[in-house]
């Protein structure tokens, strides 16, 4: 019980007032109203796929993605030695929040750079990240001095980390600054994960869709690099959610070491989509509960065996209720709404809708075949990654479109 309660302390004491923060910035640069900037903290706050897996399948991610909305809140501020701190600290916490650092690296230069070049603020902003760094790993050092001084030392069978034993030059275990530099590179491989191999499990990404087929071999940085570049080109603060969300879904899909819950991270940005610009509009909302819902049924084969089925189901319709949106409501597709959605949209949002529902009930009815064992979770991962693939396009549309880099 003391453990379920700290995730709900923490997610009150950094998530919820960094939500409440953040919206409020980014209502008063967009010009929504009170009514619109409720809702989109509602819906923020209430995303099943967060709820379920903070509180659920048990994990601290609230706290990163609060450090992160604090983050995004001090760039809209126009407050970038602080939006360095609190992502350090994100990065610290969870080394996840990797899936934004392209994004927030290019916007943090390209306001270096963008409309003149301004070699003081880089500076500080490079002083201030380093210097956070610095103080996120000081507590960790010194225990490392302090073992050293007590004469606790390293195992002589201690195995040094990939990222030591690849070094080009050899460094003597008998120096006395090799506990540090032994511990900073087993830190830095926790970050890296790179020696885990390649699944931890069933992910809805491009690359675990399409690892059976043999074409594995792609590449992140093709899906990253085009809005590091808008961002870049043209970091204009309402652009940020947008950035952020391109960039996580192109890492989330394209990233070998991915799990389940890595999701979190592009649906937090998106999410934040509703307190911009046209938030409610139908079009918007669809895509973003679109998403949500994708992302929540994803992680269908984790929650089932946590013995989350209900809570899922249940948290699922709830904020499908809320929003309007489907399973519950169709009227964001069809009617006085529906004119905001193109015909194609509408028929592939919808037949990915059936295609889940279709799903759950071949999957609860129909045993999978001795000899495809995992039939039903890699049909699940192949239409996650197709539908997050959509996500990721449509964000790095709009993105490119809301930047003005296509008016000539």
């Amino acid at each position: 019980i003391f453990m379920r309660a700290t995730v709900i302390v923490s997610e009150y004491l950094i998530l919820v007032p960094a939500a409440v923060i953040f919206i409020r910035h980014m209502s008063k640069l967009c010009g929504i109203t009170t009514w619109e900037s409720s809702v989109a903290l509602t819906a923020v706050l209430m995303q099943p796929a967060t709820m379920i897996i903070d509180h659920g399948h048990f994990q601290y991610n609230t706290v990163m993605l609060g450090l992160m909305l604090a983050s995004m809140s001090s760039m809209l501020a126009g407050r970038h030695l602080w939006s360095c701190v609190y992502f350090v600290a994100a990065l610290g916490f969870k080394q996840m929040a990797l899936f934004y650092a392209p994004a927030v690296f290019a916007y943090l230069l390209g306001i270096c750079i963008f409309p003149r070049i301004n070699i003081g603020r880089l500076m500080s902003i490079a002083i201030i990240t380093i210097a956070s760094f610095a103080a996120l790993f000081l507590p960790f050092l010194l225990g490392i001095a302090y073992d050293s001084w007590k004469g606790v030392f390293l195992p002589f069978d201690a195995r040094a980390p990939p990222l030591l034993e690849n070094l080009p030059i050899q460094i003597s275990t008998k120096a006395w600054y090799y506990p540090f530099v032994f511990q900073l590179a087993q830190s830095i491989h926790r970050i890296f994960p790179f020696a885990r191999g390649l699944f931890e499990d069933k992910v809805a990404n491009i690359w675990c869709a399409v690892h059976a087929s043999g074409l594995h071999k792609l590449h992140r940085y093709d899906s990253i690099l085009p809005p590091c570049l808008v961002i870049f080109l043209k970091p204009k603060k309402e652009l940020v959610p947008w950035a952020l969300a391109t960039t996580a879904w192109g890492f989330f899909l394209c990233s070998y070491q991915v799990h389940e819950k890595n999701v979190l991270l592009p649906l937090l940005p998106m999410t934040m989509l509703m307190a911009g610009h046209g938030g409610l509009r139908p079009d918007l909302r669809a895509w973003i509960g679109f998403a949500n819902t994708l992302a929540c049924w994803t992680m269908f084969p984790l929650l089932k065996r946590d013995e989350l089925r209900i809570p899922y189901f249940v948290l699922t319709l709830l904020w499908a209720y809320l929003m309007g949106l489907p399973p519950i409501s169709l009227a964001a597709y069809f009617g006085e709404q529906g004119v905001w959605l193109s015909l194609p949209v509408k028929a592939v949002h919808l037949l990915l809708y059936v295609a889940m529902m279709v799903w759950h009930v071949a999957e609860a009815s129909v045993q999978a075949p001795a000899n495809m064992p995992d039939l039903w979770v890699v049909g699940n991962v192949c239409i996650g990654a197709a539908g997050f693939g959509l996500c990721y396009l449509w964000c790095l549309w709009h993105l490119v479109a809301e930047s003005g880099l296509l008016q000539f």
